[in-house]
């Protein structure tokens, strides 16, 4: 049968617009090399299904430490590797200081918070954040006090378990989260509360959705993804569900705010959005407090708890190296006292056994996305203001160049030859740069308590045997989660 004219003149000018935006898109553009993309769909489908971080390691291992992929239409410079990543986000931390796109989170943030705000909005968010939990004792002895009670409760839970076998995850969430909860909150929260368990339940859902094939086709196709039904289609709904959490404990504040007595970080946002009720555009409103506090719970909950996670199936793998943190653990602190940030000093080993745990889980391996500030050159490409940079925490992590064994778990890249701790300039779990965590000092703080006092009463067993593959971080989307185990917290 022929085809008719209008159909014939129709399938060109649709031919022509593919071209066209292929051409546009791709071919005169001065970017950094990488995999060809096809017309509208990128290079979706050069990426692994449900292996996100995988296959952007592999076109790293082809095309070198700075190339371009394309999600959709939109290109993404990705960096590999503990150079470019340096250079990008420390050497020209202004041309890379911007909050990229997120298509699984965007359109509920839409640029509030103080985690994907951008411009002057996100320098006032974060100056007053980093200021306000200060006032709260970041990085002071007293929320080091929070911590080490906070402890103490989570070793009375594990003792009511008397040795039996658990899957650790709910109660080290459970701890976690009541830190940052008695910051934002004022107030920490039984273990056995049905609001905190609700709660808790919601980060781990979304971040199981976000990782998931999924949720990594939302981040790279989202105006497709966003019309196909899904289990992607599940994350607005859980963090509508937070933001409802979180606007019921703001709206209890507001009731019983006294300006002169503010009692956690909620008060002290409220005493300021009131100074600036006569600023019309003044960024301390009401939207930008509940995206705040909930990027604060995520960042605070799900990344110190999951590290801890990851660490004890680490060492039920290495009994060895178990044994060496009780040996430093009795020698410097002993059973008489809880540990403090000071020991941390005198006990290098349990130091580097730490920083190796956060090196080889590797919580967060894409990092959060950065863009291009301005229209700027890097390694000789040319990079659009408003260009995606994803600069891959992994491959610093990882990089053979500055870890003698990068896939092997091994304290002794944190130790020198005569055994006292070494830095390394390619730690970076937390990034680096202008968008680094604001909460470093507070889960550093975390990690170091909590498995020194856990370590100082229990010993840990399982009845499985683990292999180096089980204790390997699953490479997947925007968080990676040990395996799911079993473990007995036998007194010591």
């Amino acid at each position: 049968m022929d085809i008719s004219w209008p159909a014939t003149l129709l399938l060109a000018l649709l031919g022509l617009f593919i071209y066209r935006t292929w051409d546009t898109l791709y071919r005169k553009r001065k970017l950094p090399p990488g995999p060809t993309p096809l017309p509208l769909l990128g290079n979706v489908l050069h990426m692994k299904r449900g292996e996100m971080v995988k296959s952007l390691l592999q076109f790293g291992d082809k095309y070198g430490p700075v190339y371009t992929v394309y999600f959709g239409p939109n290109p993404v410079v990705v960096l590999c590797g503990y150079q470019a990543v340096k250079e990008a986000l420390i050497d020209q931390a202004d041309d890379f200081g911007s909050r990229g796109r997120q298509p699984t989170t965007d359109g509920f943030v839409q640029g509030f918070g103080v985690a994907f705000s951008n411009g002057e909005r996100w320098k006032q968010l974060r100056r007053f954040s980093l200021m306000t939990l200060r006032n709260f004792g970041m990085g002071k002895k007293s929320i080091e006090e929070r911590i080490r009670e906070e402890a103490q409760f989570l070793v009375a839970e594990l003792r009511s378990y008397k040795g039996k076998s658990l899957d650790p995850t709910t109660v080290l969430v459970q701890a976690v989260s009541n830190v940052i909860s008695s910051i934002v909150f004022g107030s920490r929260f039984e273990y056995n509360n049905k609001d905190l368990q609700v709660l808790l339940s919601l980060f781990a859902a979304t971040f199981k959705d976000m990782s998931s094939a999924w949720g990594q086709l939302l981040e790279m196709l989202p105006t497709v993804m966003n019309y196909i039904p899904g289990p992607h289609q599940r994350i607005n709904k859980h963090l509508n569900n937070l933001l409802e959490f979180v606007t019921q404990r703001v709206e209890r504040n507001q009731k019983t705010l006294d300006p002169d007595s503010p009692r956690d970080f909620i008060d002290c946002f409220l005493i300021k959005m009131q100074q600036e009720k006569q600023n019309p555009t003044s960024d301390f409103n009401m939207k930008n407090l509940l995206m705040t506090v909930i990027n604060l719970f995520f960042a605070g909950t799900e990344t110190v708890s999951t590290t801890l996670r990851h660490g004890f199936l680490i060492l039920l793998r290495y009994p060895e190296i178990e044994e060496k943190l009780h040996e430093e653990i009795d020698r410097v602190i002993g059973q008489n006292r809880s540990p403090n940030i000071e020991d941390r000093s005198k006990m290098p080993y349990t130091d580097a056994v730490i920083h190796e745990i956060q090196r080889f889980s590797d919580i967060v391996p894409m990092n959060l996305p950065h863009s291009a500030t301005n229209d700027t050159t890097f390694r000789g490409y040319k990079i659009p203001k408003g260009t995606d940079v994803y600069p891959l925490l992994c491959s610093v992590l990882r990089d053979p160049t500055q870890f003698a064994t990068p896939n092997k778990f091994n304290p002794n890249h944190f130790l020198d030859e005569d055994g006292r701790f070494k830095k390394s300039e390619a730690f970076m779990p937390f990034s680096t740069g202008k968008r680094i965590c604001l909460g470093e000092g507070l889960a550093r703080m975390e990690l170091f308590l909590f498995l020194t006092t856990i370590l100082q009463n229990f010993k840990l067993s399982s009845q499985t045997r683990f292999t180096e593959s089980d204790i390997e971080p699953r490479m997947k989307g925007i968080a990676n989660f040990p395996m799911p185990y079993q473990l007995s917290f036998v007194p010591y």
